[in-house]
């Protein structure tokens, strides 16, 4: 897998212009309806989920068949001669490993462009790509149909060996049902977001099926184009394609170089490099012989790694880790209405979400906490509050209110111990779950999911354990200080008696 950026495809709209029937061989495809398993816990600490769906196409996420096969062909269409190798690793099944002294700052791969796959990449069956293009579809499910429409071909398409070595199962909660979300993550905020990620998916297949592969049957028949190979093509984008700054941001799928595993201790990325014509990363540390050699896939919390990749880093090694916090406004307010008003204007909604991470939290969530908790004698602040709780605006003004610290501070802190508590339910109630699950392997399955959770639960809650701590030590300081201030006025007042 590679670096993906932090982007969403767009989802399709209703207003795809017409097209002509353009009338090619059918192609015919059998499809196993039948569910597999197949989970898994690497020896490096990282848990990853499993799919449950199965693709005629691709391989077991651990095959150096597969993987070796995909080397030869790069070399011979033109990759370079290599320092790394794929092997079977401890962390991600498989990796790239060196084969020779790596130095810190020497740049690897160099994938030349003919062998990555972009939106502009030639179809084996142009009419398909044609049609899509024709309706201004954009980069993310072009290039999904794209993956599709190439893996059904099998042996017939160019990218044949890349295919077969991707995981026939990808690890992604696209794959997770909604009961498994609900009862899984329900402590956390990435269910929502897994939500919505499936929904999009979803709507966007939905909204190609009608406008376009309900139209070109020949060309989209849908025992190839359905819900379940979207499913695959969009895990293999979440968790492969990335995106290249040295080309203007393109999107792409870079075989050989998706197969570096993240680590959270390095920084390297990939990127297009314009003297040696190929995609490359620059090492930000030496390897030795039989080393894994690791990218970034980006500074990204347990959770988002999660959602995209289906791995939770062990607890404690990700320095980007975050939790969303959930802050909303009390309808008991009397300014509530008001208040509501500007958030909205402000692109904010009643209830809103702001990452907290171990060294503090962004400004826009004490802007937030502020107009919480500001009396009706502040309006004329409101709307700066408003502007500054939104993460949309350029502007990061440190907005500062000493009258209203406080109640501020103890409105985040009763938000935090409000997730606290959600967090700890979950973790009491665990070893209590699948109990009522009679087949063995749905039973491995939600156990594995259930560890998964497990791992991001206790991630999330470090977070929120370190925030109570700061928060009520701040709140003893002043309260404290406070005290004080009174009790040496009233000291003065008694001279003077």
């Amino acid at each position: 897998m590679a670096e993906t950026s932090r982007i969403l495809y767009t989802t399709l709209t209703p207003s795809f212009s017409q097209t002509q029937r353009t009338h090619v061989g059918q192609r015919q495809l059998s499809f196993s309806r039948r569910h597999q398993v197949h989970c898994s816990v690497s020896a490096g600490g990282a848990t990853r989920t499993a799919a449950t769906e199965s693709i005629p196409w691709g391989c077991e996420i651990d095959s150096l068949e597969n993987a070796s096969a995909l080397q030869k062909w790069l070399s011979d269409s033109g990759l370079p001669p290599q320092k790394m190798a794929i092997e079977k690793v401890n962390v991600g099944e498989r990796g790239l490993v060196a084969l020779k002294n790596i130095r810190k700052g020497e740049k690897l791969l160099f994938v030349p462009p003919s062998l990555v796959i972009t939106a502009d990449a030639e179809w084996s069956s142009p009419e398909a790509g044609e049609i899509l293009k024709r309706n201004s579809v954009p980069d993310w499910p072009l290039i999904a149909t794209y993956l599709i429409s190439e893996a059904s071909l099998m042996k017939s398409s160019r990218w044949n060996n890349y295919i077969s070595a991707l995981p026939r199962q990808p690890y992604s909660l696209l794959y997770w049902s909604q009961a498994e979300l609900d009862r899984y993550l329900e402590a956390s905020q990435i269910r929502e977001r897994a939500i919505e990620r499936i929904n999009n998916v979803i709507g966007t297949y939905n909204d190609l099926r009608l406008r376009i592969f309900s139209k070109h049957p020949s060309l989209f028949p849908e025992e190839v184009f359905n819900i379940e190979t979207f499913k695959w093509s969009f895990g293999i984008l979440f968790s492969r394609l990335v995106r290249l700054p040295s080309m203007d941001g393109k999107v792409a799928l870079v075989p050989w170089a998706d197969m570096l595993n993240h680590s959270c201790d390095v920084e390297a990325f990939l990127d297009y490099d314009k003297s040696s014509k190929g995609i490359v990363f620059t090492t930000d540390r030496p390897y030795q012989p039989g080393e894994q050699v690791f990218i970034s896939y980006g500074k990204k919390s347990n959770g988002e790694l999660l959602l995209s990749y289906g791995f939770v880093p062990k607890e404690g090694t990700n320095p980007s880790d975050s939790v969303e916090l959930p802050l909303s406004l009390k309808k008991s307010d009397k300014c509530y209405a008001e208040k509501l008003e500007l958030l909205k204007k402000h692109g904010l909604s009643v209830s809103q979400c702001y990452p907290m991470q171990v060294t503090g939290w962004p400004l826009e969530l004490m802007a937030y906490a502020y107009l919480a908790v500001s009396p009706p004698s502040m309006r004329g602040k409101f709307e700066e509050m408003a502007a500054a709780a939104s993460n949309k605006t350029t502007a990061k003004k440190d907005l500062r209110y000493p009258e209203i610290e406080e109640q501020a501070l103890q409105f985040i802190l009763d938000s935090c111990e409000a997730s606290i508590s959600k967090y700890n339910k979950f973790l009491q109630v665990s070893g209590s779950l699948d109990l009522d699950v009679t087949s063995p392997k749905q039973l491995n399955r939600r156990l594995f999911l259930k560890q998964l959770a497990v791992d991001l639960c206790n991630s999330e809650r470090r977070i929120l354990f370190r925030a109570q701590y700061i928060l009520r030590r701040r709140l003893r300081d002043m309260r404290t200080g406070e005290l004080r201030a009174l009790r040496i006025f009233d000291g003065f007042r008694n001279l003077f008696q």
